[in-house]
């Protein structure tokens, strides 16, 4: 059986999540981010755009100086050599510095764009890539992003040419980000695939992707599987347009396929939560694992599997334990016109009074009507006060 080596989560939610906000957030809120971040347990985090702007550069500057050994701090940098020299000066404070520089790579964009030939494109990689190495120490990382990689399927010759020159020039990751969503997931990890195998023993390959087309997930669970060992994530999935690949769904994704993570599974739910507020986005109810109605179960036929697999360590209906991710409610259930006598019958039971199957099926119509009466779903108060009723009447 393969195995496979433990993930690099690589957290970009305080560089790429934050520039997409209406309201970016201040020095403070950014500390108290990455201290959730610390918290979580991931093994890197880009904290910003040091170059950007003075408020960038200090917020930069002060996480580097509270981020404690383990955890990898980034700057994001165009390729230039000042921008490389302020995102250095703002994260070389860090025990685990990283430079990380972008560059475009696709064919789209160098004839669109940056209207240059080939070789000014390597130049320009190498200048950049050198510059960076000249100016660190020894332990910083530099990381080479290959901007619009995704749209490099017909031109992947020129794009190992890319990323071979920034590893020549002292890069030790390769970034391939699909910064526009419109490939195929299959086709997109097949070209990770691609360059893995050709650069995998001389620099660590990483993924980047964005959620255009709501396959982020898919795309970076299956790149690590095709030898993308770090992934660039972001809390609650925020991001430009659509968004980044989703921190949450992607661990969770690797953790019920036995992948080993640094990441404390507990604190997912209550991280996203503080993630909603602060971001001012409001999650969805149907957001995976963390929306409000993911755990709720309204059809008959799945609350009956709910029940009879509730002490299991798997449940019929459930991605995973709610438990796990640190949603302590866990499971609700809830009646509806949808819903079936064993759910009647389970309320019930729980709320201390046993009824037969014969009893429970003779009151499934009452409770639909009442359903449907109120026009939502009834909780137990409202069923156990309903029953009560019932018996009530039926005793004068």
């Amino acid at each position: 059986m393969k195995t496979f080596p433990k993930p690099f989560i690589n957290d970009v939610t305080l560089r790429d999540g934050n520039q997409s906000l209406r309201r970016p957030w201040n020095i403070q809120e950014k500390k108290e981010i990455f201290q959730k971040l610390v918290e979580l347990g991931v093994n890197g985090a880009e904290v910003g755009f040091a170059s950007s702007g003075e408020m960038d550069f200090q917020a930069c500057s002060e996480i580097a100086k509270m981020s404690p050994p383990g955890v990898r701090v980034s700057s994001l940098s165009r390729a230039v050599e000042k921008e490389i020299e302020i995102s250095y000066r703002a994260i070389s404070h860090a025990p685990e510095p990283c430079i990380h520089i972008v560059y475009p790579i696709s064919e789209f964009a160098i004839h669109n764009v940056l209207k240059i030939s080939h070789s000014e494109v390597l130049a320009n990689i190498k200048n950049a890539i050198r510059f960076a190495r000249k100016l660190s120490n020894p332990k910083t990382s530099i990381q080479f992003s290959g901007e619009h990689f995704g749209d490099c399927g017909e031109s992947m010759d020129f794009a190992k040419e890319a990323f071979d020159a920034a590893i020549q020039e002292g890069a030790d990751i390769i970034n391939l980000p699909n910064t526009v969503e419109r490939t195929r997931p299959f086709l997109f990890v097949k070209m990770v695939s691609e360059i893995s195998e050709e650069f995998r023993d001389r620099a660590r390959i990483s993924v980047h992707t964005h959620n255009d087309l709501g396959m982020a997930t898919a795309c970076t669970v299956e790149s690590f599987f095709a030898g993308a060992e770090q992934l660039e994530v972001t809390l609650n999935g925020i991001g430009e347009r659509a968004g980044n690949t989703n921190l949450f769904e992607v661990v969770t994704a690797l953790f019920l396929s036995g992948i080993k993570l640094d990441i404390h599974m507990d604190k997912i739910y209550p991280i996203s939560k503080y993630i909603e507020q602060i971001s001012e986005i409001k999650l969805s109810a149907k957001a995976p694992l963390v929306g409000e109605e993911v755990f709720s179960h309204r059809s008959g036929i799945h609350q009956d599997g709910v029940i009879k697999t509730s002490s299991l360590s798997r449940n019929l209906y459930g991605a995973i334990d709610p438990e796990t991710i640190g949603r302590r409610r866990g499971h609700r259930l809830e009646f509806t016109n949808q819903s079936g006598s064993h759910m009647i019958r389970h309320i019930l039971k729980n709320l201390g009074h046993d009824l037969s199957d014969s009893e429970s099926r003779d009151l499934l119509n009452v409770f639909k009507n009442e359903s449907d009466r109120v026009k939502t779903s009834l909780d137990e108060e409202i069923v156990l006060q309903k029953y009560l009723s019932i018996r009530s009447e039926a005793g004068k």
